[in-house]
């Protein structure tokens, strides 16, 4: 299981600066992952392949550390994004591989 990594600082200032505006989203984002019945794991691989579209490093790195904590294994983690290459295509899919490897390998050390 990985080391609970704090809160980037950015996202940290920008809750005390807008806290009912994060309040919302966080609101808004419970009730997306209990809207149906996948369980948190597997909500969090999707939106590891999801960020991994959207080349956004910081949601590959948030969502790669709650589905570790999830319950995820390393390899779970990198095939939520190798199985998108089709889809995304391969670029996408080695940089956001990259990402990933930023958390697990920091948690190996």
């Amino acid at each position: 299981m990985p080391n609970k990594k704090p809160t980037p600082k950015h996202h940290q200032s920008i809750v005390k600066q807008y806290p009912d505006y994060m309040a919302a989203l966080d609101a808004v984002g419970e009730a997306a992952a209990n809207a149906g019945p996948l369980p948190e794991k597997t909500c969090h691989l999707v939106q590891i392949g999801a960020a991994a579209a959207i080349r956004s490093e910081g949601a590959v790195h948030s969502h790669t550390r709650r589905a570790l904590a999830a319950g995820a294994t390393r390899e779970e983690v990198q095939h939520a994004v190798i199985v998108a290459t089709s889809t995304i295509g391969f670029p996408n899919v080695m940089a956001a591989l990259s990402w990933i490897n930023d958390v697990t390998q920091r948690d190996r050390r």
